[in-house]
């Protein structure tokens, strides 16, 4: 934990107590604070009790010597209005900040110690996990965090050489006032949470937060395959002493990094763009949403010095993260792919046009729109295996153009799938839980459901590997 010793002896309230939020008030109390935690959910109420902390109804008490409202993420600071907790705050001129901004006071005072921001509205965690795994195989002393894996307060204590590789929300953005990132990576911009930033705008308003500290000499590093983003690089170089870095997976970009047809190449430095990997190799990363990923990295951990050869070696070694088209099983010719992470049909679409000969598991809670902009991946799928709440509605979505299978279960769907595959006679049949639906209707979250066809791949190789043997 980083002990947060700006507000010693004065009262900051902490209002959402998940992840975070316990925390943040932990790690204000380390360091001094007389905190006072809330969280309207009495089921968040009682985790946060039996972590040690003491509750102050927030609802209830004087206002009047609040420091500072130390706010969750997930709670509306302007959109569809100020949550009634800012506004408080806001009367009592009280900062409204995130743990992401108490981290950023807890650092400041500890010399060499580097941040990597990663932000976009995809990417993100395996851009972040990416960075993370070169530098550590460089042999760099860094942590990983923020909006994936530990809180931000709850990483190592900063040292100096140590750098931060966090993975930051709009949501987190939004409440950041002094995080200096000396690499900051924007990946792409597409509309989301629009609820919560009132419209694309205020979205791409928040993401760009990243860059706001950011001083002569650091480097921002931008993706440039969507228009709101190649805005913002075009905004960033007039910007004088800062270094922008452009990437892409679909051309070539003068001064960047880029992938094309599956070549990694850095132009960045003199004498013109040089081919530095056959992307193949990583095989953890298919698709061009990856090479994209890849691309940014590579142009981030070159920023903080470290070799190109070490620079692809990690590329080359990343494992993937959990259900991001994370490789759970082969037998035989057979590839069994989680993708369960893809929760909507835009998230599926990168799954797809990675793939031929598909035996695609989907389904569950449907997301608007349902399945139809998955048409042009539909001659990729040789049969689909529909389970939970929506699998009638997708099943009409797919119309004559794909067969479909009504599972029902996720079991059912596996053992389905594995069958049709093993006796279609396709060189590499994939088997492919990519749902492009929510979860939540039979599993108790995309995290779940990708465990369980894990473990249920592994029974059923284990199965087969046994009547083998037999």
């Amino acid at each position: 934990m980083i002990p947060v010793t700006a507000y010693k002896g004065r009262r900051v309230a902490v209002f959402g107590l998940g992840r975070t939020g316990i925390t943040a008030a932990r790690a204000l109390a380390a360091g001094g604070a007389e905190v006072s935690a809330w969280d309207d959910n009495e089921a968040a109420r009682e985790n946060a009790a039996k972590a040690g902390l003491e509750l102050d109804d927030l609802n209830r008490r004087d206002w009047g010597d609040m420091a500072a409202l130390v706010l969750s993420p997930g709670i509306p600071l302007t959109h569809p209005a100020p949550h009634r907790m800012v506004s408080l705050a806001r009367a009592v001129g009280a900062p409204v900040i995130g743990d992401v901004e108490l981290f950023a006071q807890a650092i400041a005072d500890t010399p060499g110690v580097t941040v990597i921001g990663i932000t976009g509205t995809n990417g993100k965690s395996t851009t972040t996990a990416l960075i993370g795994h070169i530098l550590k195989s460089a042999g760099r002393d860094v942590r990983v965090g923020g909006n994936i894996g530990d809180a931000v307060l709850g990483l190592e204590p900063p040292r100096p050489g140590a750098i931060y590789v966090l993975e930051l929300s709009s949501y987190q953005l939004d409440l950041i006032e002094s995080l200096r990132c000396r690499v900051a990576v924007f990946l792409n911009l597409t509309p989301d949470h629009i609820d919560r930033h009132g419209d694309i705008e205020g979205y791409r308003t928040a993401k760009e937060r990243i860059f706001a500290n950011q001083q002569d000499g650091d480097t921002a590093i931008v993706g440039v395959d969507d228009e709101p983003s190649r805005s913002v690089c075009t905004r960033l170089k007039s910007k004088a002493g800062l270094n922008v870095i452009p990437v892409s997976s679909q051309r070539l970009v003068s001064f960047g990094v880029y992938a094309l047809a599956g070549k990694l190449y850095d132009d960045t430095a003199k004498g013109g763009a040089r081919t530095v990997m056959e992307l193949h190799r990583a095989q953890a990363l298919p698709g061009s949403h990856n090479a994209q990923n890849a691309a940014a990295a590579y142009a981030a951990v070159r920023a903080l010095g470290v070799s190109i050869t070490d620079a692809i070696a990690g590329i080359a070694s990343f494992p993937g993260l959990p259900h991001r088209q994370e490789r759970v099983g082969e037998a035989g010719s057979l590839l069994f792919i989680n993708d369960s992470k893809a929760t909507n049909a835009e998230a599926a679409a990168q799954a797809l046009a990675c793939y031929h000969d598909i035996f695609w598991i989907a389904g569950g809670q449907a997301k608007s729109g349902g399945v139809e902009s998955l048409k042009p991946f539909f001659r990729r799928i040789r049969k689909a295996y529909l389970i939970g709440q929506d699998a009638d509605l997708l099943r009409k979505q797919l119309g004559r153009d794909v067969p479909a299978d009504m599972s029902g279960t996720l079991e059912r769907a596996l053992q389905n799938a594995a069958m049709d595959a093993a006796e279609s006679g396709y060189r590499r049949p994939v088997i492919l839980l990519s749902p492009a639906c929510a979860s939540f209707d039979q599993f108790r979250s995309y995290e779940h459901r990708g465990d369980t066809f894990r473990a249920l791949v592994k029974d059923l190789l284990e199965r087969a590997a046994k009547g083998d043997a037999a």
